[in-house]
């Protein structure tokens, strides 16, 4: 028996709706599900429309406050593109689009401070050149 793939991400959030609104307008994430849970709960997940895995809006985690995720990456096949997009959907990056030997990468954080990564691997970027 083997791990095959990581399934749902937990992302800490305050508020629900706000960022299930942030993660699919801004973002373009697809709902997945939005039911209840336990305890008055929700459970609230979406997923990327080419993605595997998902993520999660929890507010439940006593050792998981709002804004306490980073370094969760999110790939794309042309970050200019995407960066242009992502902007004129109103996100705001938190740096600049860098290119490194591994591949070019911009920050930003969601609603409540979670950090994340739009990426371009250097493979995708040469395929994408050819």
């Amino acid at each position: 028996m083997s791990v095959t793939h990581v399934a749902v991400v937990s992302v800490p959030v305050s508020d629900q709706e706000r960022s299930k609104r942030f993660y699919s307008e801004v973002l373009g994430f697809d709902l997945v599900a939005d039911t209840p849970f336990v305890d008055n709960q929700r459970w609230v997940q979406l997923r990327p429309p080419k993605g595997e895995a998902s993520i999660t809006l929890v507010t439940w985690f006593p050792d998981m406050p709002a804004g306490s995720m980073s370094g969760i990456v999110l790939e794309c096949d042309d970050i200019e593109s995407t960066h242009r997009e992502l902007t004129g959907r109103g996100l705001a990056f938190t740096s600049p689009i860098t290119k490194e030997f591994w591949g070019t990468f911009a920050t930003f954080h969601d609603p409540d401070g979670n950090g994340w990564i739009l990426s371009q691997s250097a493979a995708t970027a040469a395929a994408s050149a050819t």
